[in-house]
């Protein structure tokens, strides 16, 4: 019970049973009766002192090694939690970095219902009609801005991967921070197009001056650059007022959209404005309060803005204009005999802006006691591209260490919690009095847990019913009785002792005769099956406990008791000091504390009977010994102090009491050492479910490959991510006739329906990404009601950037098989929503370059001609046809496609282009297949 170490422990124990050896035999020494007994007493009193100490060790180092255990588990699911939580900041940050945070918490919630309620046995509820579930949500009262840079792509065309990305992220961040400063929300960036409104999710009152704003303040930073590097380049932008419908589409990929009839209205107001200038409406006019001049352009530009009797406007800049020499000196186009390119110099220029790369806000990973070989295995496999010329982040350094002090804090909790003793009286999971656990499925789980070193206790249950077999054997009276008492229990012992390590002879008992194989599996039945373990517990403690009193019906009954003069009396053992080390038995053998209290006072009963009724003229024989002249008729006996009768009983209340808190004690330990494993198992698959959750989450948003370069992974955050393909194919899909069939009115809930039917449209086409025949097919966004979807991004280059012809070829193949497949979709919907969508379905295939930009919504996106290319055989295709470019053509003839030549159309941007039809009769009707099987 005292708080020492083990080897102070022993120290201790050695010396009071020296001490208590010495006193006894200098004590007893003094009378000529005990001196030929007394080297056999003192002999006994060893080896019962030795059988003590022993189980006292070995019980010390059980509770030290349970201790030790629990202690390391707690340290290790503290650093799993730690890593976790860690984890999961993370992929909240990146989630609500992409989401707004009512979108994301309502998807949140959505998922872990849904993953509750299969777990809980009950059935998921149906959506009202069957449909998915929408998470759009009507804005009045905002204001809507569409940005292009007009002249990029030619500039693009001129720049390398690592080039691109970097300008396009240091432009779009350097947006970012002007929508911030304006308090304007970017939806998304559509190639070099850029989307923001004002006034979402929270009404603002100046939505129409934010956006205002915010568009004079591109112009400025566009023409601030052209006139830095002389790059001939441009921003136009279109504002319009109006109302719109936001949240996101689909199954997978989300990305926060809005949609309405003004939406479409603000992006004719930027395709007709003029480059350099902010482009309005009348209804963005109407919103501004006169705080702005305007230039009246009427309504003369587009057929569609006529059509509808809008007036348009261009906001003049009530700024000065800046000077060229405030913008900085253009950079040299010479460096010494070398010619720097135009990208090389506007790349210069846009990193002297310092925008925030993407995540940059997130906590670099931790990683404490948990290393993941995975983890390290996945590294490398994308290039990140370092920032040219970054400096190490100091706030790394203070995040490692904030975090260890919490480690260290949390470390000093559970050491206080260990040696705290206010559990003792309060627990709100155990019960203070008998130390069950209060609900009944966690106590039928405690009794039921195995005891792998339920044997090592027999062991020590069978060291001490030797040691009391050798006491017995040096102190007590023998005869026969006692001898074959004696030989039956050691038989019965012996069975005990094989029945529990047999197990551990397994190899042997291979060999024995098939049917003795079943012997093998006694161990493992009685260390893991509760209701055997304590009918052996009980039987080995009966067995101990019954022995140890056995010996006193064998004694010669005295002849007389009126005097002690008169008595022949027999050797006595020390039985009083003898059932020290019994009872030690109900320590070491692990069963329930109530078997234990009830064997307790089974014992202090019957020892008590025995030692003052049914044989108490032994001890009135071991008083005459101690005190010759003291009588046995109460006249001259001794006092209370001294009587070992009176104090031989006292002894065994005491001694009672103590056990009591003893196994109380080791009870309670016990539980307490269950409550924390279950508690820690419950956190760990709490923050587990979190952690998955999350990254089910993220992978809807970024495809699984780009969201571990981000979370998960020991990357800094101010790299950015960029991976260039040499064959990717793209695919775009639209729906032309969902714009005539889009109306917003009452009856639709101002177009809401309508969405609804969109939604429903596109998660049935997200389903058909999770068939393992089109794996390799990511889905890159929508625009409107346009499906963008690529193939061949996850297939790692080799480091020269090349890839596979052959695996180019098929991932092609696969894509026209899901273009098919994306029409047998439509037609499905078609034919249970009474409607006639027809597909209309552009797929070029090329080299692109992915990468992730924007710091404030960080959004995947791949760019480079054949994207464009790919974009403009949707935009001059036919409904129900699928268009692709002569090269696309020819793999796909060469993979047993029909392809029927189209002939020679004029693309936009492009000049003339010959294309091809896929012929979609063979091709649907094995994708078809496909998808049944």
């Amino acid at each position: 019970m005292l708080p020492l170490g083990v080897r102070d422990a022993v120290i201790l124990s050695s010396l009071s049973s020296l001490s208590h050896l010495v006193a006894l035999s200098v004590y007893l020494s003094r009378y000529r009766p005990m001196q030929a007994l007394l080297p056999h007493q003192l002999l006994a009193n060893g080896v019962l002192y030795v059988c003590v100490s022993a189980l006292g060790i070995y019980q010390k180092l059980q509770m030290e090694r349970a201790l030790r255990k629990t202690f390391e588990d707690t340290l290790n699911c503290l650093e799993s939690r730690m890593k976790l939580e860690s984890e999961k900041r993370q992929q909240d940050h990146l989630l609500l970095s992409v989401l707004p945070v009512y979108i994301a918490l309502e998807m949140k919630a959505e998922i872990m219902d849904r993953l509750r309620v299969p777990r809980e046995g009950g059935q998921r509820p149906d959506t009202p009609n069957n449909f998915h579930n929408l998470y759009i949500k009507h804005h009045r009262h905002v204001s809507i801005l569409f940005a292009d840079i007009v002249g990029f792509t030619r500039l693009a065309s001129e720049c390398s991967p690592k080039e691109l990305v970097l300008m396009l992220n240091e432009l779009f961040g350097k947006f970012d921070q002007i929508a911030k400063e304006n308090e304007c929300m970017r939806i998304k960036i559509l190639g070099d197009c850029y989307h923001c409104v004002s006034g979402l999710p929270v009404s603002l009152p100046t939505h129409a001056t934010s956006c205002v704003w915010m568009g004079l303040d591109m112009c400025r930073v566009v023409r601030k650059l052209r006139g830095a590097t002389g790059v001939d380049i441009n921003m136009r932008v279109g504002v319009h007022s109006g109302n719109v419908l936001c949240g996101v589409l689909g199954l997978q990929k989300w990305q926060y959209d809005v949609w309405s009839h003004d939406v479409t209205l603000a992006n004719r107001m930027e395709a007709r404005g003029v480059p350099g200038r902010v482009h309005i409406t009348d209804a963005t006019l109407s919103h501004l309060g006169g705080g702005f001049e305007v230039e009246s352009l009427g309504s003369l530009r587009d057929p569609h803005l006529k059509e509808n009797s809008v007036d348009t406007f261009l906001v003049i800049d009530p700024r000065p204009p800046e000077h060229q020499g405030d913008e900085g000196s253009v950079p040299a186009d010479v460096e010494g005999d070398r010619v720097v390119p135009t990208s090389a110099r506007v790349t210069r220029y846009l990193e002297s802006w310092g925008a925030a790369k993407p995540f940059a806000h997130l906590s670099p990973h931790i990683t404490l006691a948990i290393n993941t070989p995975s983890m390290d295995r996945m590294r490398g496999k994308d290039v990140p591209m370092k920032n040219l010329g970054s400096q190490r982040n100091p706030d790394r350094g203070r995040s490692q260490r904030r975090l260890q002090e919490a480690v260290h804090e949390k470390i000093s909790e559970v050491i206080e919690g260990l040696n705290s003793h206010s559990h003792w009286f309060k627990s709100e999971h155990l019960n203070p009095l008998t130390l069950y656990f209060s609900t009944k499925a966690m106590e039928k789980q405690y009794r039921s847990t195995p005891v792998p070193a339920f044997k090592l206790y027999v062991a020590a249950a069978a060291l001490t019913f030797t040691c009391n077999f050798i006491v017995q054997l040096l102190v007590s009276h023998k005869n026969m009785a006692l001898g074959i008492s004696y030989a039956v229990t050691f038989f019965i012992f012996l069975l005990i002792l094989f029945t529990c390590f047999v197990g551990d002879f397994s190899r042997c008992t291979e060999k024995a005769p098939t049917p003795l194989h079943w012997v093998s599996g006694l161990s493992t039945a009685v260390s893991t099956r509760g209701p055997i373990r304590v009918a052996v517990a009980t039987l080995v403690m009966a067995i101990v406990l019954g022995m140890a009193l056995l010996n006193v019906f064998f004694l010669p009954i005295p002849l007389g008791r009126a005097s002690c003069l008169d008595q022949n009396l027999p050797s006595l053992p020390m039985n009083e000091t003898g059932m020290v080390g019994e009872e030690e038995i109900l320590i070491a053998v692990p069963v329930n504390f109530e078997l234990k209290m009830v064997s307790l006072v089974l014992a202090l009963v019957v020892y008590n009977v025995v030692f003052l009724y049914t044989h108490a003229h032994l001890s009135d024989a071991y008083t005459c010994l101690l005190y010759p002249n003291s009588t046995l008729d109460g006249r001259h006996r001794p006092n209370v102090l001294k009587d070992p009768k009176v104090m031989g009983s006292f002894s065994f209340f005491i001694f009672f009491f103590t056990l009591l808190v003893l196994v109380r004690q080791n009870e309670f330990c016990c539980r307490l050492d269950f409550l924390w494993k279950w508690k820690f198992r419950e956190e760990r698959d709490q923050i587990e479910t979190m952690e998955n959750l999350n990254r089910v989450l993220l992978e809807n948003v970024l495809p699984s490959h780009v969201a571990a370069q981000f979370v998960g992974q020991d990357r800094r955050n101010e790299d950015l991510y960029h991976q260039s393909y040499e064959c990717v194919c793209i695919l775009f899909a639209s729906i032309p006739d969902f714009k005539e069939f889009y109306s917003e009115s009452d009856v639709n809930h101002e177009g809401l329906e309508c969405l609804r039917l969109l939604n429903e449209i596109i998660a049935d086409f997200d389903e058909l990404l999770s068939k393992p025949k089109y794996s390799g097919v990511e889905k890159i966004k929508t625009i409107g009601s346009t499906y963008m979807a690529a193939s061949g991004l996850t297939v790692a280059p080799s480091p020269e950037g090349q890839q596979d012809t052959e695996r180019c070829c098929n991932h092609i193949g696969v894509m026209v098989e899901f273009a098919v497949a994306l029409m047998g979709k439509l037609d499905s919907i078609n034919k249970h929503s009474f409607n006639d969508f027809q597909l209309r379905i552009g797929i070029n295939h090329g080299p692109v370059v992915a990468g992730v930009i924007g710091a404030h919504k960080p959004q995947y996106d791949i760019w480079g001609n054949s994207v464009n290319v790919a974009s403009r055989m949707d935009t001059t295709g036919v409904l129900g046809r699928i268009q692709v470019t002569e090269e696309t053509a020819h793999v796909l003839q060469q993979l047993g496609h029909t392809c029927h030549n189209r002939g020679v159309i004029t693309v936009k941007g492009k000049g003339e282009l010959r294309t091809y039809f896929v012929s979609t009769d063979v091709s649907r009707s094995s994708a078809t297949g496909t998808s049944l099987s």
